[in-house]
């Protein structure tokens, strides 16, 4: 298994479209309405594809089951980082792990990659992998309809408790903003990139109300913590914790909180 900074080097050597500017990516009021807008349109768009009995024009094509065999670039990587560590739902970690770290993420956002690339390896290898922190995810679609998709066919993943793994590979692959890069085909060959996970069952299950709903409780709770930026980590004992925005892909600040969150000098 590699360690945390071969992981690293690793998904930082994937091939980018372009650098990615050093800030978290904001949404303004404006664009948070507008997201909240789209994911009502999708909901209506999930109840019609039900109706006229829609379907993903790539599922007839996908695997059964992912693997690591054709996969997308750095899947095997990402495999090894999350190997033999427990993951429920959106939480990666043992549930009784004395500190919570909270991830708000958008999976288009240029700068949340470079924080999983960057600073994660060695969060998820420090504290995670010992049982002294958890990681949970929440996903949100600050920039455009792209992020829509992504978020609830990672939503999807996490019902199969794989939404680490399929949040990285895509991260690893990762295009650049609303150019249509995170379509129909990229979530079909990042589903089919993880082992074990259930390719088909994940391509109906993101279209499904029960997704849906979920994203809009993730909309909700960042809403309550006032986060107005991804990636935005929320480090605590609880799931109420300290507000950490990542100015550069450094990890001491994230490293700080978790430090504080144990009650360590």
């Amino acid at each position: 298994m590699p360690s945390g900074r071969k992981s690293r080097a690793a998904r930082r050597a994937a091939p980018t479209p372009a650098s990615p500017t050093r800030r978290a990516r904001r949404a303004s009021p404006r664009a948070l309405a507008v997201a909240g807008a789209l994911v009502a349109i999708a909901a209506v768009a999930v109840v019609l594809g039900v109706v006229f009995g829609g379907g993903s024009a790539n599922k007839a094509a996908a695997p059964e089951t992912g693997s690591l065999q054709s996969a997308l670039p750095g899947a095997a990587e990402v495999d090894a980082l999350f190997k033999g560590i427990p993951q429920r739902g959106m939480r990666l970690g043992k549930a009784s792990a004395p500190a919570t770290i909270v991830e708000y993420l958008d999976l288009q956002c240029p700068y949340c990659k470079e924080i999983e690339a960057s600073v994660l390896p060695d969060v998820v290898s420090r504290f995670v992998r010992t049982g002294k922190a958890k990681l949970v995810l929440r996903p949100l679609a600050f920039t455009g309809p792209d992020s829509i998709r992504g978020r609830n066919a990672l939503i999807a993943a996490s019902r199969q408790d794989r939404a680490f793994n399929f949040a990285d590979v895509l991260y690893v692959n990762q295009g650049i903003e609303n150019t249509g890069w995170l379509d129909d085909e990229m979530v079909t060959a990042a589903a089919a990139s993880i082992p074990g996970l259930r390719v088909h069952t994940l391509l109906d299950e993101r279209k499904s109300a029960g997704v849906s709903k979920l994203a809009a409780e993730y909309d909700s709770l960042a809403a309550a913590a006032r986060v107005d930026a991804t990636p935005t980590f929320v480090v605590g004992a609880s799931f109420a914790g300290t507000k950490t925005t990542l100015v550069a892909p450094s990890e001491a600040s994230l490293v700080a909180a978790v430090d504080a969150a144990l009650g360590l000098p």
